[in-house]
């Protein structure tokens, strides 16, 4: 999971005040008294190294996909022509609309591309800002814009079929610089050419040096939809980035994440 509680203050519910501190203490506490400790990101173990937590105790298993669940697959057109997208060049947006996303500029990206017939932009799941981003959408008039409630588990990979790009977006705040989204796995997984919106950091740079897609500077909707359209012209580019996610999502699948949990428990026993 995230570091916590800074990624409370990140989403703006908490400010760095005494209780902040008081939280701090007993997260630091509980660090101290573990005999391993597993984050998810080599940013999140630098964070704790520069907080006193002895490095020879922290692990980093990144996040993963389950290949068995998540492949590429021809695009499901009957569940397009259901939800409106078929013919369309689909942005997906799949996960949680929280306060940690930032999606109004992606409604912001939407309508500088309002003209543009072609391009829709594909939101699929819940949150607690979801209300907020359908009513902006609907006072701006927004018709290249769709809405889906969060689907079971069962279809994620038919939907995940209807996306032509994987939209990855989260706020522009430092610490969201340290995670790493595992929708940005499932994308890899279904073969999908990534669009990261994120400020610099862990997850910019997996992006990159795999070359699974671009990166957008976080809160930079006007160079976000320049992305979008580059990418929905750029037959040769899509081709590329959805042949390296292919190519490198077996390196993050959730067996390997799983063999490496069970190692650090072995490790943690013989304590």
């Amino acid at each position: 999971g995230d570091l916590w509680p800074v990624s409370i203050v990140g989403v703006g519910l908490l400010h760095r005040g005494i209780f902040f501190r008081l939280l701090q203490v007993f997260e630091l506490s509980l660090y101290n008294r573990s005999t391993r400790i597993i984050v998810l990101t080599n940013a999140f173990k630098k964070n704790l190294v520069s907080r006193g937590i002895p490095e020879a105790k922290i692990d980093v298993v990144l996040n993963g996909a389950d290949l068995r669940r998540y492949s590429p697959v021809p695009r499901n057109k009957s569940l397009s022509s259901d939800w409106g997208i078929a013919d369309k060049f689909v942005i997906g947006y799949i996960g949680t609309h929280g306060m940690a996303h930032g999606l109004v500029n992606v409604l912001d990206a939407a309508e500088e591309l309002s003209n543009d017939p072609e391009i829709l932009f594909l939101f699929v799941g819940g949150g607690a800002e979801k209300g907020d981003l359908l009513d902006v959408a609907r006072s701006r008039g927004l018709k290249n814009v769709v809405f889906k409630p969060t689907q079971p588990k069962s279809l994620m990979r038919d939907v995940w079929s209807m996306c032509d790009v994987a939209l990855v977006h989260l706020k522009n705040s430092p610490i969201f610089g340290e995670v790493l989204p595992s929708k940005i796995f499932e994308a890899m997984a279904m073969g999908k050419p990534i669009v990261l919106v994120s400020p610099t950091g862990e997850a910019s740079d997996l992006i990159l040096r795999h070359g699974v897609g671009c990166w957008v500077e976080a809160a930079r909707p006007k160079q976000l939809a320049q992305v979008v359209k580059k990418l929905s012209s750029d037959v040769d580019l899509l081709e590329r980035l959805s042949t390296s996610s292919t190519k490198i999502a077996p390196k993050y699948s959730r067996e390997s994440q799983a063999q490496s949990v069970l190692e650090v428990f072995q490790q943690a026993c013989l304590k």
